[in-house]
C-alpha cells in the first residue's frame, strides 16, 4: 500500500512517531533504494523510538495482508491488462504498472471520499523531532542519516500527496515512480491514455474499494485478539 492507505489504519492515532513508523519503510526506499534496515526485530527503551518500531511493524503487517489479498491480486491484474495497450513501446513492465497503479488509486479514493485528511497526515510528520528520527535510524544500523534527512524535509515541504486528489496526478505519480528506473518511461500520448484508463478504473471501483480496508482492519483486529 502507499503512504495514505497505510495512514488510514492509524488515522485516529495521536502519536506522531507511530504514524511516521507506518510509512517510514516506503520513505526510506524513496530516499535511497540501497538503504536496508530491519528495526522490526529490535526493541528500545526510549518511548518515541519504540513507537517508530511498532509503527514499522504495522507497516509490514498491513503490506503482508494487502499483497496476499484477492482484492490486490485481481485488481492489479485487471489494471495491468488495461494499461498494457497504452504503453506499447515503453520499457515499463505492465505488471509493475498495475501493482503501483492500484495502490495510488486507493490513496486517491481515500482523499476524495473524505476517509482521511492529508493535512492531518502532514501535521503528524511535522511534529516528529528530527533528532529522534536520526536516533532511530542510527539504532537500526544506518550509518549515514543525512540523505534521508534531506529527502524527508523535501517530502514534507512539497506536500506532494495533496495532489493525489486529482486523478490525473495519479498517472503523473506513476510516471515519477517509473523515472527512478527509466529516464523517459512514457510519451505524452501514452501518459494521456493512462490518464483515461486510470480515471475509468477509479470510477469502476468507487463503490467497493473500502472492502480491502475493512478486510485488513478485521485481520489486524483478529491478530491483536490472539
Amino acid at each position: 500500500m502507499n503512504f495514505l492507505s497505510h495512514y488510514y489504519f492509524d488515522r485516529d492515532t495521536t502519536n506522531c512517531y507511530h504514524i511516521l513508523g507506518t510509512v517510514l519503510p516506503d520513505l526510506l526506499k524513496n530516499a535511497d533504494k540501497s538503504i536496508i534496515i530491519h528495526p522490526e526485530k529490535l526493541k528500545n527503551t526510549d518511548p518515541a523510538i519504540n513507537s517508530l518500531i511498532i509503527g514499522w511493524q504495522k507497516h509490514l503487517e498491513v503490506d503482508r495482508y494487502f499483497h496476499s489479498s484477492d482484492f490486490f491480486i485481481a485488481r492489479s491484474h485487471q489494471l495491468k491488462n488495461l494499461l498494457a495497450p497504452t504503453i506499447v513501446g515503453s520499457p515499463v513492465k505492465p505488471f509493475f504498472l498495475g501493482h503501483i497503479a492500484i495502490e495510488l488509486l486507493l490513496d486517491n479514493l481515500l482523499i476524495t471520499t473524505g476517509k482521511i485528511s492529508v493535512s492531518d497526515f502532514y501535521t503528524h510528520l511535522d511534529a516528529c523531532d528530527n533528532h529522534v528520527i536520526d536516533a532511530f535510524l542510527t539504532f537500526s544500523g544506518l550509518k549515514d542519516t543525512g540523505a534521508f534527512s534531506r529527502f524527508f524535509e523535501k517530502f514534507k515541504s512539497s506536500r506532494y500527496l495533496e495532489t493525489y486528489i486529482d486523478t490525473q496526478q495519479v498517472a503523473y505519480a506513476l510516471k515519477r515512480i517509473c523515472m527512478r528506473v527509466w529516464n523517459d518511461p512514457f510519451t505524452a500520448e501514452q501518459e494521456g491514455k493512462m490518464n483515461w484508463v486510470l480515471s475509468a478504473y477509479r470510477d469502476s471501483i468507487y463503490d467497493d474499494f473500502m472492502m480491502i480496508f475493512d478486510e485488513i482492519e478485521n485481520k489486524l483486529a483478529s491478530t491483536n485478539r490472539s
